[in-house]
């Protein structure tokens, strides 16, 4: 009876001691620029493994609403998101005091698509004329800038009564506009792509142009938060500061992205396909919601293993990548002046892995 009485004593204590560790976890909400998909797997990894809760963290991902990433972060709805460089960049101009913390794909995933059969094959040379189907919110500036640097005009800027390019936008379903309605498409080398394969249009129909490949390489998926959240002495009470979360969000991340990247079998089937929902086969795709997700998180791994993280450095953003994607934009007039420095903000990240952004080479 004695055995059992400590065995009894132990068992209560150590349930005990879980329940007051869940208890204390930090809730921490993450903005997801996107509907759950392979496109967030890293935070699905790290939630659902357990490595959120390694930091000390409680986080619930928001998957995206009627509202952009920075303005649900802005209002205080989320503590951190997800958004592309060129929405950070113009919502910083805006006076929106955005923070840079995490750079999580290293290369640019947008393509403009177009079938063969329209005889497009320089961009800057044939766009002329054209009709581009491009999405709102923010997400047409890759666009804009292929579209300035090529010196042309498009019906996105106000100003002009008799645009070179005609721009249509569209709400991310490529069956909307393409072929019919558009010659090129705004297309995701990750999502859409496939989709437009799924409609018909396969790899023998259509030419898929990387803006990547020709010097317009604003880079996508990155964590970001406010100064507020940043600069917060106890976050929610916790006794931890801003910073402090901020590094553990990281860390734990950056632990999820490299498991789903190595096991991106087991990640779609445990930790995607049952949180995607409607999305999971994408509008007119070639697959059922497996294989298009087995597809996507083959080309998202392609757009995380680049850059910085091929040398170990994941998560960071390379100062040379920043300013291009700052010069880009400045030349191309989508911003009218440099950011702040508190624009990008590395203490985090480097907190979170150990490194120091001054000693990238």
């Amino acid at each position: 009876m004695k055995k059992w009485s400590v065995f009894w004593v132990l068992a209560v204590f150590v349930l005990a001691s879980l329940a007051s560790a869940q208890q204390n976890l930090v809730k921490v909400n993450l903005q997801l620029k996107w509907f759950p998909q392979a496109q967030f797997a890293g935070f699905f990894v790290a939630k659902e493994r357990g490595f959120f809760r390694a930091q000390g963290l409680d986080v619930n991902l928001l998957p995206a609403g009627d509202q952009s990433p920075i303005q649900v972060v802005q209002s205080g709805a989320a503590d951190f998101g997800t958004t592309w460089i060129a929405d950070l960049l113009t919502a910083r101009e805006r006076g929106i005091p955005v923070v840079h913390l995490a750079q999580i794909f290293q290369r640019s995933g947008f393509t403009l698509v177009a079938l063969k059969s329209t005889g497009i094959k320089d961009l800057c040379k044939d766009l002329k004329g054209k009709s581009v189907g491009v999405w709102p919110s923010g997400n047409e500036y890759p666009a804009v800038a292929l579209f300035r640097k090529c010196g042309l005009t498009s019906s996105l800027d106000p100003r002009v009564t008799n645009p070179d390019v005609t721009a249509v936008s569209y709400p991310f379903d490529p069956a909307l506009v393409f072929p019919d309605k558009v010659q090129l498409v705004s297309a995701m080398i990750y999502n859409e792509v496939n989709q437009i394969a799924g409609l018909g249009y396969d790899e023998t129909k259509v030419d898929v142009f990387k803006l990547a490949d020709l010097g317009i390489n604003l880079l996508e998926d990155l964590i970001f938060t406010t100064e507020r959240v940043l600069n917060d002495r106890n976050f929610k009470g916790s006794g931890l500061t801003g910073r402090q979360v901020a590094a553990r969000l990281i860390r734990a991340s950056i632990q999820g992205w490299n498991w789903a990247v190595a096991n991106q079998a087991e990640t779609v089937e445990k930790y995607v396909l049952p949180v995607c929902g409607n999305t999971c086969k994408g509008s007119g795709s070639r697959a059922d919601a497996k294989g298009h997700q087995t597809w996507q998180m083959a080309e998202i791994a392609k757009l995380y293993n680049a850059g910085a993280t091929t040398k170990g450095w994941a998560g960071f953003l390379v100062p040379a990548d920043y300013q291009a994607s700052v010069q880009l934009l400045r030349e191309q007039g989508i911003l009218t002046k440099d950011p702040p420095a508190a624009t990008v903000d590395y203490g985090p990240w480097e907190a979170a892995t150990g490194k120091r952004a001054r000693d990238w080479k």
